[in-house]
């Protein structure tokens, strides 16, 4: 199989202990993260050759990240050095009815400031088959909107499969700054993912009958939702992760794929949730595994959502879990059973 290209920002991660709240840390827990780096993390582990392409700065905390990345696996060819800092964001975990929190410290990170002539897609293109980019990419800068544009551009000129996981983040931009930027960009995307949310906030195309805050999802007008994705922008597959939130604890989770004109629903699961950062990214990994071992539509789903369910089990913005793992999950083996 050929190898996956991710491009995005990573950052590193502080988060008090356990539950604590922001105000009662006295020390921080240090991981790292970004959509399109748990991505590849995630392909990594499952065997799938892939190249995350991003900016680090040119210190110690870059060359740290560097590391990381090459320490479980992910291709680094095509990491260039640069720029003032590495992004942070700060997590503080919810529980129970208290939300989690995140804030970021991501302004003039190496990645933000990247420039066209810092990456050479053709190149960095030879041998792939899949390029993937979330939309929080464009989102960090307007130099990085056109660099994900060229990339597009040059990606669907070679015949690669595109993927975008819409992934709206109103601390980065406005809704209609991401609707026009998305708007240029969803047009290449072959695979499109997105959450209960994020196709609102983006298109303004709304789901019937829900209402995220109170846990109230109506699948059936998710599935009308993908339906109309397909047919404004062209895209061959939609896919939607559906969470509904008991509490900041207690979660359900589902997803669909809309294909070819019929919509596919997974088995919904009840997560107890140890951390959800990451899950999304978990999904869509999953999701191009599937497609890359030619594995069928219902397959592909089942074993994507169950991939993103075990993650949201596991510490840290990365799905540390295996094949064999995963596939149990998806065959119906949700026990929790110790195993000897």
């Amino acid at each position: 199989m050929s190898k996956v290209i991710t491009f995005g920002e990573i950052m590193l991660r502080l988060s008090p202990p356990g539950y604590n709240r922001f105000i009662q840390a006295n020390s921080f827990d240090i991981n790292y993260g970004g959509s399109e780096a748990n991505v590849s993390f995630s392909l990594a582990n499952y065997n799938i050759e892939t190249e995350f392409v991003t900016k680090l700065p040119d210190n110690e905390m870059g060359r740290a990240t560097f590391n990381k990345l090459r320490q479980y696996g992910v291709g680094i060819n095509h990491i260039v050095y640069g720029g003032r800092r590495l992004g942070i964001y700060y997590m503080e975990k919810g529980a129970s009815q208290r939300p989690s929190k995140v804030i970021y410290d991501r302004a003039f990170s190496s990645i933000s400031e990247a420039e066209s002539c810092d990456f050479d897609w053709e190149t960095i293109f030879e041998d792939a088959s899949w390029f993937h980019f979330s939309g929080i990419t464009p989102a960090l800068s307007d130099n990085l909107a056109e660099i994900t544009l060229e990339a597009c551009i040059v990606a669907k000129s070679m015949g690669i499969t595109i993927s975008c996981d819409l992934n709206y983040r109103s601390k980065l931009w406005t809704q209609e700054k991401a609707n026009k930027v998305m708007t240029k960009l969803i047009k290449y995307v072959d695979v499109c993912i997105a959450n209960e949310e994020d196709i609102e906030k983006v298109f303004d195309i709304k789901a019937s009958d829900s209402d995220v805050d109170r846990g109230i999802l109506n699948y059936e007008s998710y599935k009308e939702v993908a339906r109309e994705i397909h047919e404004r922008f062209g895209c061959k597959y939609i896919a939607c992760t559906l969470r509904t939130s008991i509490s900041a604890s207690d979660n359900k989770w589902t997803s669909l794929i809309y294909y070819g004109n019929k919509c596919y629903q997974s088995k919904e699961y009840s997560i107890h949730i140890t951390d959800r950062v990451g899950g999304g990214d978990s999904f869509v990994a999953g999701l191009i595994y599937g497609f890359m071992k030619n594995m069928n539509i219902d397959k592909t789903m089942e074993f994507a959502t169950a991939a993103s369910c075990l993650k949201q089990t596991i510490e840290g913005d990365f799905n540390l879990v295996t094949e064999e793992e995963i596939n149990l999950l998806a065959n119906g083996n949700a026990s929790g059973r110790v195993q000897r």
